[in-house]
């Protein structure tokens, strides 16, 4: 029985470190994954994208350098409902820039409290650099008067305004576009696939699942091991009797 015991704490605490080993294997592959999208170089917009191209996951978070000319500031847009790290909620300021005859919305920055008025637009032609996103996908209805919208839903505001639209938008990384008192928007990590790793993952889970079952087997044989010797003990007794 001692032997039992033994095998059993030996086997569980093998399956523990292993399972725990691949899983951090796991993690470092993601961390790697991730290093290498961080690491993709900034690329003039014209070699990334088009404006009439669908947007797709290689457009997506990939630094860009944008060249082209804002519309006036008066026909800027207020995103509302957008959370600032450390700062809490508040509103980007998103500017319409035109690029090759179509309008890439812009998020210049954020802000806890929106001015009265719309901030200046840098005037003519302008460099800057920035992240490209998709469209959001929870729909926004747009109030032309205010001219505010719950998200950067492309689809929506591209029956709003005057020109057509780039398929995603972009996130302002230069502080050259971002108006006094306005803080840049927040760069989202980037997203890495679970399948990164994969294999080392499921290896983790199964070992994590065969120690389970050793636990499970453990507490089985040593209850049959107790009922067995209960049983003999009254045997013994009844026979005494």
């Amino acid at each position: 029985m001692i032997g039992l015991h033994a095998f059993a704490i030996l086997a569980i605490a093998v399956c523990v470190v292993a399972g725990s080993w691949q899983l951090g294997v796991y993690d470092a592959r993601q961390s790697e994954q991730r290093a290498d999208v961080q690491e993709v170089p900034t690329a003039p917009l014209a070699e990334v994208w088009g404006p009439d191209d669908v947007f797709t996951s290689v457009q997506q978070r990939r630094p860009v350098t944008v060249t082209g000319q804002f519309r006036p500031a008066e026909e800027q847009i207020w995103v509302t409902g957008q959370e600032q790290a450390g700062e809490g909620e508040g509103a980007w300021l998103v500017a319409p820039v035109m690029v090759e005859d179509s309008a890439l919305l812009v998020v210049r920055g954020w802000t806890a409290e929106q001015p009265d008025a719309f901030p200046a637009v840098p005037q003519g032609e302008i460099s800057f650099d920035a992240v490209l996103q998709p469209s959001d996908t929870p729909a926004g209805r747009f109030d032309a008067d205010t001219r505010t919208i719950g998200s950067v839903r492309v689809q929506t505001l591209i029956n709003e305004l005057p020109y057509d639209l780039w398929s995603g938008y972009a996130l302002g990384e230069d502080a050259t576009i971002v108006p006094a008192g306005f803080s840049a928007p927040d760069i989202p990590e980037p997203e890495v696939s679970w399948t990164a790793g994969g294999r080392n993952l499921g290896y983790g889970l199964q070992w994590w699942v065969f120690g389970a079952f050793v636990v499970f087997m453990w507490w089985r044989m040593g209850r049959e091991s107790v009922e067995t010797a209960r049983e003999a003990l009254d045997r013994g007794d009844t026979l005494t009797t």
